[in-house]
This record gives C-alpha cells, sequence and structure tokens, in this order.
C-alpha cells in the first residue's frame, strides 16, 4: 500500500466516523419531531370540546348581557319618570308651599310684636337702640 492509499483510508475512516456521529443527533431530532407532531395532533383533538364548551358559555354570557340591558333600560326609564314627578311636584306644589311658610312666618313674627307691645307699660314709649329700632 501506498502513502496515498493509507491516507485516503484513514480519510474514509474518519468520514465514516464523523458521519456516525453526526447520524446520533439526527435520530434523536428525528424522534423529538415525532413526539412534538403527536403532542400537536392530540391537542388538536382535545380542542374541539373545549372549544364548544367556551363558544356555549359565551353564549350564556351574551344572553344574560341582553337580560341586563333590559333591566338597564327600565332603570333608566324608571329614573326619567322620578324626576319628571319630581319637576311636576315642586312645580306645583313648591310654590304655593313657600308662599305659605313665609306667610306664617310673617303671622308670626307679627303676634309676637303684637304681645310684646301689650306687655310693655302704657304710657311709656322706650326708644330702641341700634338699628331699624332692633336691639
Amino acid at each position: 500500500m501506498t502513502p496515498t492509499q493509507i491516507a485516503a483510508l484513514i480519510a474514509a475512516g474518519a468520514f465514516v466516523l464523523l458521519v456516525v456521529l453526526m447520524a446520533i443527533p439526527l435520530v434523536k431530532l428525528g424522534r423529538t419531531l415525532d413526539e412534538a407532531t403527536i403532542a400537536i395532533r392530540k391537542a388538536h383533538e382535545n380542542s374541539e370540546p373545549l372549544f364548544t364548551g367556551a363558544n356555549s358559555t359565551i353564549n350564556h354570557v351574551n344572553t344574560q348581557l341582553e337580560r341586563v340591558d333590559g333591566i338597564t333600560a327600565n332603570a333608566k326609564t324608571v329614573s326619567g319618570n322620578v324626576s319628571a314627578l319630581s319637576s311636576l311636584f315642586t312645580a306645583t306644589l313648591g310654590g304655593p308651599l313657600v308662599k305659605t311658610a313665609a306667610f306664617s312666618y310673617g303671622v308670626s313674627k307679627a303676634l309676637r310684636a303684637r304681645r310684646s307691645r301689650k306687655q310693655e307699660p302704657a304710657g311709656r314709649h322706650v326708644r330702641r337702640k341700634g338699628k331699624g329700632g332692633r336691639k
């Protein structure tokens, strides 16, 4: 054997060793990809019942929200009616009530003033100090 043939034989052996060493990670990578494919397939098969349950839950929530919308609309109507009733009460009874209260206050003040004049001595007028004749 010539030195060239020996060198070629060593190079071929090194190449075989390199191929064997590279084949091990490639085989492991292939197994990992197979497992990933199986996991994805199982996840796809099990996701359909999950989506069906979520869809029915969303439909139920939408039904409840429609009911809440109806309740909210009714509450808005009621609050508008209460506001209108309050305004009507204020317009019809508020003015006369204020006038009646002012009149009764005036009458009671006049009666008090009259009583205080009756209690003063007859011939004697007392001049009061201060602004407007008040103490």
